[in-house]
């Protein structure tokens, strides 16, 4: 540029000479015309400042003097016209912390006129700020640097991208205006159609990012940024030639995607990149075999581009790619098949995206649909095909979204698959891909669909109001679930059946229709460290000989049965917290079986564990407690093995054994219930071994209604009633057990029972070793009875036992003390025992058979009257608990009220199998149970 000569006089003839060689340097442009007035207009503008400038003569002599230097400069500036673009132009931009750590570049050379600080690296970009003078304190007196700011921004408003590189070249105050963010914002716009600059990381050749400039780091003027970074991108945008063919602009541009792609593959030294702008496009089917990057255009948010740009095809795979494609890209835009409905062609193989053999495509925010109502939307196969999908969208399909085959991987990150007819994800022939953090819902079949040897690794995904089930697992297949949430399932959770296998670990199951989990049919996945809570029918439901573990699990608030065993299946259940659940903890039934052991069963309202007929599970080690009816309950020929559980603080008995059962329960500890131990009722059985039963609110084990179970070598003891209780034609073989310490007889056998005792320690209870009454009869060998407070045996009137060889010693006879002291017996006995004694009525106090009186009572407050002996028999004195309603007991200081019978109070039966309406049994098959709402597939 030939420098500008003013002479002394500061003419305005001088000004425009500058002015319009500075146009010269600047380049032709199709507005030079009107930039010609504009500057005509900033004459009169600049005058006042090179007016100005002539009065002082130290700066006159100043600039003329240095004129010749100016045009050796300006000369030198010259060849910057000559040299590339990308050398004239460097990028700025500093690493992001994703980056490797470079030097930012800095594209003015050290010898520029008005160059701000030749020791910086970074040019700073931003508009209207004034700089310090050059080196020589001359720089800022030249002409062109004294045009008002507002003068050179309209100018520079007027060039293309070219010109405003060139310009920033020219001097310290065109560097700093060319850099003027609203100008690069402009001409960013107008050429990309983005509203937010595109961000492309040097370090990944497909990693594109809309991101809002205030997230550039070190960076002034992103809008500028982006623009070099996509210099070389070719683009599409039908009708706009004139825009991109402005003289002194280098842009490719193109009408249609399919020449734009022969244009890249004609150029394989630079990147193919092509921005496909706003529109509709419908290309004939593209195959892309090499790196090519192919990016949507358009204004406004990520959903908004991708919603702008769309490509269809109606004939056949709207965009495949195949072999060679390694480092390919597609992104922000939408990809459609929509075959003509009428059509006879059949669309099994045609998708809207294939990728296939050898390659590693980055598909990152793209909407992905498919009308056909056959293949997929979206298609994954072949060995070394291995994807790369972000945030894309898969949606509103007539068919399945995802489909992923043929040992194919894959990598699909943020991704929604929404509202597909058949399922939003099919995994088959051993492929294995990777879905992170995707939202798969509202599908009008199951959420995700692994079969025929199918695998694939599924974390942190939000699956949910699935018709069938979120997931579903058969024929072999393996999937991994890690961390996922799935709820809200119209069915249920996840279904495994056929031999299906699978990891599901860490997961949140909750509020699905039906089961949280199903298998069945042989089928044998892995449960662990899940939480299924708040289903509408059970947690874990395993039926038709399904397998499986069911390990450290935490299941609650399930209306049915937490964990649900039947028809042969055979799963191990174990380390799981299961409780406070609407129904039971664990149901077994229909000959289920299974290794149940060291859960939790805990604040259930029904039983803890039901098991019934025919099945024979092994429950060991488990904390069965603070239910709301039975801990352990055995029914309708329930068998299996009770061994070494804690049983503890239910409502009603702590086993119940019922109906045909036959279990072994042994080595348990059975404590703190508030009701009793143990109960054997309608015909139960049972072997009980070596446990432990004590501190029960009524009788440590109850025998009655025609049971007869085995107890052996237990330690029943500090009961807060009697010990072993038999009624209603009770027996029961007992041998070898330890009695001692409870609150009522260690044994009572009463109403037509008929037990065998052999070889028991019965000894320090707080009533009678053994009592027996009511036509109840007894084989008793090889007992030891001692330390017993009323004595050791007490047989009513009329009981005839089979007696042999048992020793009887060391027994307080409390009640025989009493009465040779005169003692009324009640005072021995309060409400809460029974004494055996002969016990009497009053004819004159007009009492009945339900009104026992004590010997010493008859002789000291009933003197005189006419008596009558009853029966030698269990009873406490009415007289000396001031019931009768004629006579008040002289031998009592106190009148106490009593309602209590005479017998031990009974144990509560659990409801559990009974007619109540309310309650009523386990649901099972039928009756809008488990049992049969089997998953549809």
């Amino acid at each position: 540029m030939a420098a500008a000569v003013v002479d002394e006089e500061g003419s305005t003839e001088s000004i425009a000479l500058a002015d319009s060689q500075l146009l010269q340097t600047i380049g032709t442009n199709p507005r030079q015309t009107q930039l010609s007035a504009e500057i005509a207009d900033a004459q009169l503008i600049s005058a006042p400042f090179l007016e100005e400038s002539s009065s002082s003569s130290h700066c006159q002599d100043v600039f003329q003097a240095d004129q010749m230097d100016k045009r050796l400069a300006v000369r030198r500036r010259h060849s910057l016209q000559h040299q590339s673009e990308d050398a004239s132009c460097r990028s700025s931009l500093a690493a992001t912390a994703d980056e490797a750590s470079e030097p930012p570049s800095k594209f003015m050379k050290p010898d520029s006129p008005g160059e701000a600080d030749q020791q910086s690296a970074v040019l700073d970009f931003s508009a209207r700020v004034q700089h310090p003078p050059g080196a020589d304190g001359v720089a800022d007196e030249c002409p062109i640097n004294r045009i008002p700011d507002e003068l050179l921004i309209l100018i520079f408003s007027y060039l293309v991208e070219g010109d405003l590189v060139q310009c920033s070249s020219v001097s310290q105050s065109f560097n700093r205006i060319s850099n003027d963010v609203g100008l690069w914002k402009q001409l960013y716009i107008g050429v990309h159609e983005y509203t937010t600059p595109l961000y492309h990381s040097s370090s990944s050749s497909c990693k594109f990012e809309l991101r809002e400039p205030n997230r550039w780091r070190n960076c002034a003027n992103a809008w500028k940024e982006s623009f070099l970074l996509l210099r070389h991108a070719v683009h599409v945008r039908p009708g706009m030639n004139a825009l991109y063919n402005q003289p002194g602009r280098r842009i490719s541009h193109f009408e249609c995607i399919e020449s734009a792609l022969k244009f890249v593959e004609a150029r394989p030294q630079i990147a193919k990149l092509v921005l496909l702008h706003s529109g509709h496009h419908t290309p004939e089917p593209i195959v892309i075999n090499s790196a090519v990057q192919i990016i949507g255009a358009s204004a406004g948010s990520d959903l908004d581009v991708m919603r702008a740009v769309s490509i269809e095809s109606q004939k056949d795979t709207a965009i495949s790619f195949v072999d060679g494609s390694l480092g390919s890209y597609l992104g922000y835009c939408s990809v459609a098949f929509n075959p003509d409905k009428v059509s006879l062609q059949p669309h099994i193989n045609h998708y809207a995206l294939q990728i296939t053999d050898e390659t590693d495509v980055v598909i990152d925010h793209v909407i992905v649909h498919s009308s056909s109502f056959v293949g997929a939307a979206l298609c994954v196969k072949k060995q070394s095909a291995n994807p790369r999908l972000r945030h894309c969208i898969v949606s509103d399909c007539e068919n399945v979204g995802i489909f992923v085959s043929d040992n194919a991987h894959g990598r699909f990150e943020d991704c929604e698959i929404a509202r597909n007819n058949l399922a939003g994800v099919w995994v088959k022939n051993h492929a294995n891909p990777l879905f992170k953090r995707c939202h798969i819902h509202h599908g009008r079949d199951v959420g995700i669909f692994t079969f025929e040897n199918g695998n694939g690794y599924f974390e942190k995904c939000n699956i949910h109001s699935n018709r069938i089930s979120g997931i579903e697992v058969k024929l072999h297949a393996n999937p991994t679930v890690v961390r996922c949430d799935i709820h809200n399932g119209q069915t249920g959770g996840i279904y495994v059946h056929e031999k299906g296998r699978g990891q599901f670990m860490e997961n949140r199951i909750y509020s699905n229709e039906f089961a949280g989990i199903w298998i069945t049919s042989q089928s044998e996945p892995t449960i662990r460290k899940n939480e299924i809570f708040n289903g509408q029918q059970g947690g874990v439901y395993i039926f038709g000989e399904g397998r499986g573990l069911i390990e450290q699990n935490n299941i609650y608030g399930n209306a049915l049965a937490g964990i649900q065993v039947r028809t042969s299946s055979d799963p191990i259940v174990r380390l799981n917290k299961i409780h406070d659940g609407l129904h039971g903890g664990i149901y077994v039934h229909e000959k289920g079986k299974g290794l149940i052991e060291e859960n939790e069963i805990y604040g259930n309202t029904l039983a803890g564990i039901w098991v019934t007929t025919g099945s024979s599970p092994i429950l060991r080690k488990n904390r069965i407690h603070s239910g709301k009816q039975v801990g352990v309950y055995f029914y309708d020929n329930g068998h299996g093995l009770l061994e070494e559980n804690d049983i503890f603080n239910h409502l009603y008995s702590g086993v119940q054994i019922r109906t045909g059962s036959n279990p072994k329960i042994t080595r348990n500890k059975i404590w703190g219930g508030q009701n009793g131990g143990v109960l054997v009722y309608n015909n139960g059985n049972g072997v009980l071994e070596d446990n432990e039963i004590f501190d029960n609110a009524m009788a440590g084990v109850w025998i009655k209604t025609d049971s007869n179970p085995t107890l052996r070598r237990n330690k029943i003891y500090d009961g807060r009633d009697g010990g072993v209780c038999i009624f209603n034609r009770g027996r029961g073989l007992m041998e070898d057990n330890d009695i001692y310490r409870n609150a009522q007889a260690g044994v009572l056998i009463s109403t037509e029972s008929s037990p065998i005792l052999r070889r028991n320690r019965i000894f320090e209870g707080r009533a009678a070793g053994i009592e027996i009454t009511n036509g109840a009869s007894a084989t008793l060998e090889y007992n030891w009875l001692y330390m017993n407070r009323y004595g050791g045996l007490c047989l009513a009137t009329d009981v005839r036992p089979s007696l042999r060889d048992n020793r009887i010693f060391d027994n307080h006879n409390a009640v025989e003390r009493a009465i040779a002291k005169g003692h009324c017996l009640f005072k021995i006995s309060s409400c809460t025992s029974f004494p055996m004694h002969d016990f009497y009525r009053c004819v004159t106090c007009n009492t009945t058979d339900r009104n026992a009186i004590c010997i010493s009572c008859i002789r000291i407050c009933h003197r005189g009257h006419q008596v009558e002996f009853v029966r030698h028999d269990r009873f406490f004195c009415d007289c000396g608990a001031g019931t009768l309603e004629q006579q008040n007991c002289c031998l009592q200081t106190e009148i106490r009220d009593n309602d209590t019978i005479y017998d031990s109070a009974q144990p509560t039966e659990s409801e559990t199998g009974s007619n109540n309406p309310l309650v009523g049994p386990p649901v099972a098959a039928g009756g809008g149970g488990e049992g049969n709402l089997a998953p549809q597939h």
